[in-house]
C-alpha cells in the first residue's frame, strides 16, 4: 500500500488498558479518570507517505500524537488494526508524527518540526531552614534540554544538551523507550540559557 501525506501504523489497542506482572498475570487498569495518560502512542509503521521523503520505513516504530486514537482513533477503512497518522512538514500543528525509531539503527528522529526535551530540575530556594514549605500545587513545566538535533533545531543554533524555554502548558509528554520526554513545536522555542 501506498499513501499520499499519511503514515499507516497498526495498532492492536487504542488504550493500554492492561499491565502485566512479572509473573504473567495481567491486571486490568480503569481509564476513566485518567485515559489521556493511558492512550497509545506508537506503533509499527506499514506504509509511508510516497509525497515526502520523511526516513521512515516500513517496519520502524512510529511515535504519534494522542489524537490518532481518540475516540475510537482513525481507522483505515477495509484494514484491520490499520490507523491513519497525519503527516505535513510544513506545518507542525497538521503533523500528527512526532518521531520514528529505525529498526535497523535503534535511532530515535523526530519529524517535521517537534523537538523532543528531556525534563531539567529547577532549583527552588528554601527561604527558611525552620519552617518547610509545601506546596499544593506544582509549577507549571517551562524549560527543557535538547534531546536530538533534527535540522529544524539546527537552524535555530541549538544543539543536544541545550537548555531552552517554551510557553506555559507546552510541555505534553510522550515516552520513547521508557524515557519521558516533553515534545514542543521548533517554534514554541523561546530561548535557549547560556
Amino acid at each position: 500500500m501506498r499513501t499520499f501525506d499519511l503514515f499507516v501504523v497498526e495498532l492492536k489497542k487504542l488504550v493500554n488498558d492492561t499491565i502485566t506482572t512479572d509473573s504473567g498475570l495481567e491486571l486490568y487498569i480503569d481509564n476513566r479518570f485518567n485515559e489521556f495518560k493511558n492512550r497509545t502512542t506508537e506503533g509499527p509503521v506499514v506504509a509511508t507517505p510516497f509525497k515526502y521523503d520523511t526516513g521512515v520505513e516500513v517496519g520502524d516504530t512510529l511515535y504519534f500524537h494522542h489524537l490518532v486514537v481518540i475516540n475510537d482513533g482513525q481507522p483505515l477503512t477495509g484494514e484491520d488494526n490499520s490507523y491513519l497518522v497525519r503527516y505535513d512538514p510544513n506545518h507542525t500543528i497538521n503533523n500528527q508524527a512526532i518521531a520514528y525509531k529505525s529498526a535497523k539503527t535503534g535511532d530515535i528522529h523526530p519529524l517535521a518540526g517537534w523537538a523532543l526535551l528531556e525534563g531539567v530540575e529547577v532549583d527552588e530556594e528554601q527561604q527558611s531552614s525552620i519552617i518547610d514549605v509545601v506546596k499544593l500545587k506544582d509549577n507549571p513545566v517551562t524549560k527543557g534540554k535538547i534531546s536530538f538535533t533534527p535540522p529544524w533545531v539546527e537552524e535555530l543554533g541549538l544543539k543536544v544538551g541545550d537548555v531552552v524555554g517554551f510557553a506555559k502548558n507546552m510541555d505534553y509528554r510522550i515516552t520513547i523507550d521508557g524515557t519521558e520526554y516533553y515534545r514542543t513545536r521548533a517554534e514554541d522555542l523561546m530561548y535557549v540559557e547560556k
